[in-house]
């Protein structure tokens, strides 16, 4: 069996806009930053102009590194959802390489943001074997209980038995490639935190996934 398998994160593939950054500075970008903006009508019609422009240029660049993979199946991180994921394969996909990644999955995970893991994959590998979807599980509502994880350190460290251990989703999907099976785990590791409880950022982070 020959098989290439990639994996990429899409950084933020949304079909939606977030406004937050007129209330929060935090989540304003550092271009609009620089404008005297009179309201929030003003911030949003600025704050989509930016955007769509931001999103063209990152989009087809991820597009370009995505043809470049030539991957059968291609994991992905930070979709937002099945629509999005849509969007971009036809209108970016699509016009570098045809219709190649024909089906695309993805489940809700726990991210606050909506940003989930996704797969996308070619209906046969480049040696021409099938590639079949068999089924889907999400992980995201296990938890360290669940799992028989949960451990003196973890309470001493503030956690609870019935916390989800995902901050996004570990998505288990089998596939069959040929005749043979294949099970691919999608994650999408959660990124260093904030120092907090007398840890490190590291140490504080290390035992979400």
């Amino acid at each position: 069996m020959s098989l290439r398998l990639a994996t990429f994160n899409v950084e933020n593939l949304m079909n939606r806009f977030d406004f937050s950054g007129y209330r929060n500075q935090l989540n304003q970008d550092r271009t609009l930053a620089l404008f005297a903006i009179k309201d929030e009508a003003e911030y949003r019609l600025l704050e989509q102009a930016r955007e769509i422009a931001h999103t063209d240029d990152t989009r087809q660049l991820t597009a370009l590194a995505i043809a470049a993979a030539r991957a059968d199946i291609l994991c992905l991180q930070e979709v937002d959802n099945l629509e999005a994921l849509k969007a971009f394969e036809y209108g970016y996909l699509f016009k570098m390489i045809g219709a190649g990644y024909r089906s695309k999955y993805t489940s809700t995970g726990n991210d606050t943001r909506g940003i989930d893991v996704a797969l996308m994959m070619r209906d046969a590998t480049a040696t021409g074997e099938p590639i079949a979807f068999v089924r889907l599980t999400s992980h995201a509502a296990v938890t360290f209980e669940a799992f028989d994880l949960f451990s003196p350190t973890l309470e001493a460290a503030g956690h609870k038995p019935f916390e989800r251990i995902f901050r996004r989703d570990c998505l288990e999907i089998d596939v069959r490639i040929g005749s043979r099976p294949l099970t691919l785990y999608l994650v999408h590791l959660k990124s260093m935190g904030s120092p907090r409880d007398g840890l490190n950022g590291r140490d504080a982070s290390m035992w979400r996934s």
